[in-house]
């Protein structure tokens, strides 16, 4: 099996996807350039420009049709109603022939009007009347249908303005008309046939009509006023912009032009008798594949190379970048702090041996971070211990100097209980070396404290220790409860005149310990709390024991978890409340742990 691992060693990345990726690559390129040479030259815009002159002569053929239609009405509306009509005996015939033909062609018909050359309206159907400050005389297409008496005049797009008709408000319209002769008894006279065509049916023919991939189309009257354009609104707005002078100026055919600086090929086509122009629009972007054989046989050749590659390169890069993943997960699992996730080995030579180095690098790493963090709270807990386990000379002395004076002035009771308050505070401070003591002791060792501190300061305050029988068994830190009451004594009670009052209270509740430290002392700001937990030695050295608030806090936590500590709750003039939280353990379970 050795000799097979050297004579094939494993292949390394950079080769493996060098070689794979190379002879893939040449072989879809030397097959897709056999398959598509020859086929691209030129097809695609010429197929694109003939349809293009089918799609405008098909439109063409339809929008004359249909202005035909609207001409042929207007002719029958003449020569089969008004010109046979004598409008003094026989103006409802009119109006009911009217109506007939409105009837039959209202879908692309918005309103039928005999005008008089005076401009009063003869009759109308739908509307009912003209508007009351509406003078028709003074509109251009009056003015164009009287003038010219042989032509039809067909008005550019606008919202029907001058008919009294609730129905018909608000609807755009392009306008025909024409002079009609007009017989009253034995006279005739001009007068003006007004036909509304609704513009929204011949917006129907033209939209959603497109040219090639981008191309459009657009209808402009012979002078270049816009008649339609798909973005009409967008034009109207001046958000955009067509190239109108020079639609208005070509001929029926194929041109080139620039417009706005894109280039643009352009097909021409007049609408019969009005004299409209078709004008489509292909952008050059929009010469590329159409939807011609070409095109489906590109798509059908570059879809299936394509998908030949996908299958290649899948297989290919999922062989070579799978183990390269999972040792990514790896990896990411130890940034993530998981020293102790399993790496992943296999895969190429190099991603194994990565592996294995990356595995044992966690290891040592996990051992050196075990190594150092057992030091630190080694190192910590020594600290702590070492700190509580001095005894100010202070303290000492001035309780020694006041046994002394007790003995001096004959107090040899007082002496006793402050010698044995001594006594018993010095033995439950040395506890042998233990850091964890039962509350009992605990309570104990303060109760001892308080009452050296209350004969020293001549009675400034009095004290009271409240515990019930279900807490004296827990475990508790040694020394936690002393440099508490020392802050109420020096920076509470020192400058009160007697009043003072210190409770220490030890009780369990919701499954953990709880003690409590309240003073009715000076209180403090927000600012002195704040600085409590951040000094190390909030009580001088020179008069209290050393011990700070925030010392008590840190070595909570050290020896119980960051979830437990102590809080702080004080106003000025209001006093002060110091609570502790610990898990509740029994303290002979403890110890019975520690031992086995």
């Amino acid at each position: 099996m050795r000799k097979r691992k050297r004579r094939f060693p494993k292949a390394s990345i950079r080769y493996t996807i060098f070689t794979y990726f190379t002879v893939s690559a040449l072989v879809m390129i030397f097959l897709i350039g056999i398959f598509m040479y020859g086929r691209l030259a030129g097809q695609t815009a010429a197929t694109i420009r003939e349809e293009n002159q089918m799609v405008i002569n098909q439109v063409t053929l339809s929008v004359d049709s249909y202005l035909r239609t609207i001409m042929k009405l207007s002719d029958s509306l003449y020569y089969g109603v008004i010109k046979n009509a004598d409008l003094s005996t026989g103006a409802e015939t009119v109006n009911s022939e009217f109506s007939l033909l409105y009837d039959n062609n209202k879908d692309s018909i918005s309103n039928i009007a005999l005008l008089s050359k005076d401009g009063e309206l003869l009759t109308a159907i739908p509307a009912a009347r003209l508007k009351s400050d509406m003078d028709v005389t003074g509109e251009e297409w009056f003015k164009n249908a009287l003038g010219r008496p042989d032509n039809l005049y067909f008005s550019m797009p606008h919202v029907q303005y001058i008919f009294d008709n609730s129905e018909n408000q608000y609807r755009w319209v392009i306008t025909l008309t024409r002079a009609v002769e007009i017989t009253e008894g034995t006279s005739t006279d001009q007068g003006v046939l007004l036909i509304d065509i609704t513009y929204g049916s011949l917006q129907y023919m033209l939209d959603n009509l497109v040219l090639g991939n981008q191309g459009y189309l657009y209808l402009v009257s012979s002078g270049g006023g816009l008649i339609y354009h798909p973005r009409m609104q967008m034009i109207d707005a001046n958000l955009e912009t067509e190239n109108l002078e020079a639609a208005a100026g070509y001929r029926d055919g194929n041109y080139q032009e620039i417009f706005e600086g894109e280039k643009r090929d352009v097909v021409v086509k007049s609408v019969g008798y009005t004299g409209w122009k078709i004008i489509g629009v292909t952008p050059a972007g929009g010469f590329s594949l159409s939807g011609m054989k070409t095109k489906l046989f590109l798509i059908f050749v570059v879809a299936f190379f394509l998908f030949l590659l996908a299958i290649v390169n899948a297989f290919i890069s999922t062989k070579i970048t799978a183990p390269i993943q999972e040792l990514e997960k790896s990896v990411n699992a130890l940034e993530a702090g998981e020293l102790d996730a399993e790496i992943y080995m296999g895969g190429s030579y190099e991603i194994h041996h990565l592996g294995r180095s990356i595995d044992d690098m966690a290891k040592r790493i996990q051992t050196l971070m075990d190594d150092i963090v057992a030091e630190h709270e080694s190192k910590r807990k020594r600290e702590f211990d070492t700190l509580q386990s001095q005894i100010n000379p202070h303290f000492l002395y001035n309780t020694l100097d006041i046994i002394v004076w007790m003995i001096e002035n004959e107090q040899k009771q007082e002496a006793v209980k402050v010698v044995t308050a001594l006594a018993r505070f010095f033995r439950i401070s040395l506890s042998k070396g233990k850091s964890i003591i039962p509350v009992r002791d605990e309570l104990e060792h303060v109760r001892n404290y308080l009452m050296i501190q209350q004969m020293r300061f001549k009675n400034k305050f009095i004290y009271r220790i409240e515990a019930k029988e279900e807490v004296l068994g827990l475990a508790s830190l040694k020394l936690m409860l002393q440099p508490l009451v020392e802050n109420a004594i020096y920076h509470g009670m020192e400058f009160m005149d007697g009043d003072g009052e210190i409770v220490v209270k030890a009780y369990k509740e919701q499954g953990q310990l709880h003690y409590k430290v309240e003073d009715n002392g000076l209180g403090m700001t927000k600012e002195q709390t704040e600085s409590l937990m951040t000094e190390k030695n909030h009580v001088a050295s020179g008069r209290g024991s050393g011990i700070g608030v925030k010392n008590v806090n840190e070595r909570i936590r050290l020896y119980f978890g960051e979830e437990y500590g102590l809080s702080i709750e004080s106003e000025p003039d209001e006093g002060t409340v110091i609570e502790i939280c610990l898990p509740a353990i029994s303290y002979q379970e403890l110890m019975e742990k520690e031992q086995a």
